[in-house]
């Protein structure tokens, strides 16, 4: 596949005031999250429940592309359409998750790999006949006494450089993510120290697998304080350190960087958006690939009831105007206001 081609899906993708929504929880993970508001985590209610999501009046003005996952990818609406047909319709780009999941990695106590290589170009072309353009996989890192190890994470810099590869010959845009988790007590400097660390080792590892840069996005944090830290770093500390970081870390040729919420509540993640936003001169286009900062509001509001769906349409469309207005950095505290 021509470069021009992934790079085509990269510019849609990133298209001003526009983000991507990560749909792409897995059964045990939107379990978990149904369980919380007593909603069956049957295939019909998670086939309902992204019906309402995708179906958004006006979700295409603020949505560039939607994340889904496998069972997703292969499910119709209510109305016998493809997922995939119906997003391609509005103008939305469908795109898919292809790792397995997270394991225990041997030896490394409390650090993880991620499965899903075996098999992975075929599924790949499997994807592209669904209708998908680009992919994501998904790699996480703890801080903690003396993790992440180098050994960890060389080894997920070394999986995400094949995904990547394979991907792109399938001609679909690899979006490669490690995730620094907020769990912890951690300062921000401690974890601009790792994101940093972790980042040049993603690149350097890309690089040796000759992964085309300008035909892959990076999907990462925000630098951060640990979510139990006693000390929270304000708004524009986190946008310092986070640029900061990038700066020192991924190379200007990168088609784009989309951050991920990774537990962040939705107010905050949108505000820390905006204040990154509003940093002139960047190198690279940067967005917005947020899963429950998106829809937490939504998923709350339809609780599983049909005679909620236009309650959650109308906050997952007030959390992506919301986030939309960010990455062009003109959010203002009027945006959260009915």
């Amino acid at each position: 596949m021509k470069s021009s081609t992934l790079e085509s899906t990269i510019q849609a993708l990133l298209a001003p005031g526009k983000g991507i929504l990560a749909a792409d929880e897995s059964f045990p993970t939107i379990g978990k999250r149904f369980k919380e508001l007593g909603i069956p985590n049957s295939e019909p209610k998670r086939r309902a429940y992204r019906q309402t999501l995708f179906t958004t009046p006006g979700l295409a003005d603020a949505i560039s592309g939607v994340i889904l996952f496998d069972e997703t990818i292969r499910q119709k609406t209510s109305k016998g359409v493809p997922m995939p047909k119906l997003l391609a319709g509005l103008g939305i780009i469908p795109g898919i998750k292809v790792d397995g999941g997270t394991e225990n990695l041997p030896n490394f106590p409390g650090e993880k790999c991620t499965l899903g290589l075996d098999g992975l170009k075929e599924r790949l072309d499997e994807y592209v006949k669904l209708g998908a353009r680009f992919t994501k996989w998904r790699a996480v890192f703890s801080i903690g006494a003396g993790t992440p190890t180098d050994a960890a994470i060389r080894t997920n810099a070394r999986q995400h450089s094949l995904y990547a590869a394979l991907s792109q010959a399938a001609g679909l845009v690899p979006i490669v993510e490690p995730e620094i988790l907020m769990e912890g007590d951690h300062s921000i400097e401690r974890c601009e120290e790792v994101a940093t660390h972790v980042l040049q080792a993603e690149f350097a590892a890309l690089a040796d697998q000759r992964v085309s840069l300008e035909g892959m996005l990076l999907k990462t944090g925000m630098v951060l304080s640990g979510e139990n830290s006693a000390v929270q770093a304000d708004v524009p500390t986190v946008a310092a350190a986070t640029i900061r970081c990038f700066k020192r870390s991924v190379p200007p040729g990168v088609g784009g960087i989309v951050f991920l919420s990774g537990g962040q509540a939705d107010v905050p993640a949108t505000e820390r958006l905006n204040a990154i936003e509003q940093t002139s001169g960047l190198p690279w286009k940067i967005t917005f690939s947020y899963g429950r900062a998106l829809q937490d509001p939504a998923m709350k509001a339809w609780d599983g009831k049909a005679a909620n769906v236009g309650a959650a349409q109308r906050a997952l469309a007030k959390r992506a105007r919301a986030n939309g207005l960010a990455v062009q950095g003109k959010y203002t505290p009027a945006a959260e206001q009915d």
